[in-house]
């Protein structure tokens, strides 16, 4: 994958979670030596030449401070050294290769003023699997994700730490290790690598991946239920969603309909006294598409910010204006602030969340003796005797409840920080810890339905349910078998959550019915 050219969230999970192998294009390469040039005319320029925020001042709130030319090599370093503040979990090697990836991709488009040389190292960082360790803490979201930059630039200067093949070490060690050498930050480097978006966006693109899958296994999930509850697909007609045109409801109803074709089970009811179904079932694509629509939104979002110029100042070359230097002009902004990622990620939170939700409502209708006609109490094989999925539904009702705090918007909170300097920040990196979590909670949840509804299909027996279906639930069955007596049903969670995170559910189903929305 060449970095400077656009990149789509697509392009980023493949070289964080895959191993995509990543290059400099040459375009890139010229305009970063281009940039790189303005920044050295003013570092020639010595005390002499003006104050230039980042290159010979101060940061932040002592951006008034005049920095001596001989210390401006040091500065760099120490901005670097004093910004690695995070605490926490340490991030995952994907979250912290798609840190990587978006940082060289901001050098590469032109506008930092950092060398050829750093962007080549950030490459082989990520082509020679050196991660440098990254605690998930410490970012307020604005003037950049400071802190957990702060620690990727540490391991560029052979500071810090860093995994290499799966072993922890002094990033010294795992450069050597990886036949790379640390860097000098020469003018305007430390800055350029720690201001910017690169932490929130990174797990936010990843997590907005995952949400966009879940989707699609949320509408497999709610078409074996439905099955199970002996539902109806009626309500997903075509014409139905015609007249209310959202796209995402559009999408999930045509997945059903693909889902649900040819089923002896619905067959078998189709002239049964019920009205209508519950709305956890009926209403599946005016909830599931909404989510659709609020996640695809946020893609938009953070494809843009993936393809941004987040850091400060900003090098422009060819103008001249005041502040300009060779023919260059930087000029100080605010680009580096989080609030467009933040609001994104906070509302693709509550959106993925509704998944989770309803499809624990229909894991109750599933278990609940008086909603469930024909099927076991708790899908038990002897009720009484045996609880069957009871707490099934109790561990995902857990997980809804926990995602509604998690829903709690982190941009609407603001905490001055740098003496008042930064006095409105976005919270983004919260936001994203939180979509993250609640992901991880969605899929879990679903692993959950999916168990449950194919012991409600298992019920139905003799009765055949749709192709889309049988796939779906062959697809289990091969990591979960049929509850025949009271076992602990953590691994079987655990392996169908698996199932849902590999892709093999959408996979297997789409063998069958084709691709799915």
């Amino acid at each position: 994958m060449l970095l400077g050219r656009p990149l789509s969230l697509a392009d980023l999970e493949d070289v964080a979670r895959r191993g995509r192998p990543v290059a400099i294009c040459a375009e890139a390469r010229e305009r970063a030596a281009a940039s790189r040039r303005a920044i050295d005319a003013i570092a020639a320029a010595g005390d002499a030449a003006p104050a230039v925020y980042g290159i010979n001042t101060g940061f932040g709130a002592l951006a008034e401070t005049r920095i001596a030319d001989h210390d401006i090599r040091a500065l760099q370093r120490n901005l670097v050294r004093s910004h690695a503040c995070g605490v926490g979990p340490d991030l995952g090697d994907a979250e912290v290769r798609a840190m990587i990836v978006l940082r060289a991709q901001v050098i590469a488009l032109g506008h930092s003023g950092v060398r050829t040389e750093v962007l080549d190292l950030l490459a082989e960082l990520l082509n020679r699997g050196v991660c440098p360790r990254i605690p998930a803490q410490g970012s307020v979201g604005a003037s950049g994700d400071l802190a957990p930059l702060a620690h990727l630039a540490l391991a560029l200067i052979g500071e810090g730490e860093a995994r290499f093949e799966g072993q922890l070490m002094p990033s010294a060690v795992a450069l050597g290790k990886a036949g790379l050498a640390p860097i000098e930050l020469a003018a305007k480097e430390g800055l350029a690598l720690i201001n910017g978006t690169q932490y929130m966006t990174a797990l936010g693109a990843l997590a907005l991946r995952d949400a966009a899958a879940l989707c699609t296994v949320a509408d497999i999930a709610g078409a074996v239920s439905l099955e199970a509850l002996m539902g109806s697909k009626r309500p997903f007609d075509e014409r139905l969603m015609r007249v209310r045109p959202h796209p995402g409801q559009a999408g999930t109803a045509g997945n059903l309909r693909a889902l649900l074709g040819g089923s002896e089970i619905m067959q078998s009811h189709a002239d049964c006294p019920r009205v209508q179904d519950a709305y956890s079932l009926r209403c599946m694509p005016q909830v599931h598409g909404a989510t659709r629509d609020a996640i695809a939104w946020a893609a938009e979002v953070l494809t843009r910010e993936v393809n941004s110029v987040t850091d400060n100042p900003t090098v422009f070359l060819g103008t001249g204006g005041e502040g300009g230097e060779g023919g260059a002009e930087l000029i100080s902004g605010g680009n580096f602030h989080g609030q467009p990622v933040a609001l994104a990620l906070d509302l693709a939170a509550m959106a993925a969340a509704e998944l989770a939700n309803i499809s624990e409502r229909r894991v109750e209708q599933l278990v609940n003796p008086a909603l469930s006609t024909g099927l076991t109490p708790f899908l038990a094989p002897r009720s009484g005797l045996h609880s069957g999925f009871m707490i099934a539904q109790v561990a995902s009702a857990s997980l809804v409840s926990e995602n509604k705090v998690l829903c709690h918007p982190a941009s609407v909170d603001s905490i001055p920080s740098s003496a008042g300097r930064e006095d409105h920040v976005s919270m983004g990196s919260i936001s994203a810890r939180k979509l993250a979590q609640v992901i991880e909670n969605v899929r879990s949840s679903l692993a959950i339905e999916l168990i449950t509804a194919a012991q409600g299909v298992d019920q139905r027996r003799p009765l055949r349910p749709s192709a889309g279906v049988a796939a779906a639930h062959a697809a289990i069955r091969r990591v979960v078998p049929e509850l025949a007596e009271d076992r602990p049903l953590y691994r079987d969670i655990a392996a169908a959550a698996e199932l849902i995170r590999g892709g093999a559910l959408i996979g297997a189903v789409e063998e069958v019915v084709g691709a799915l929305n």
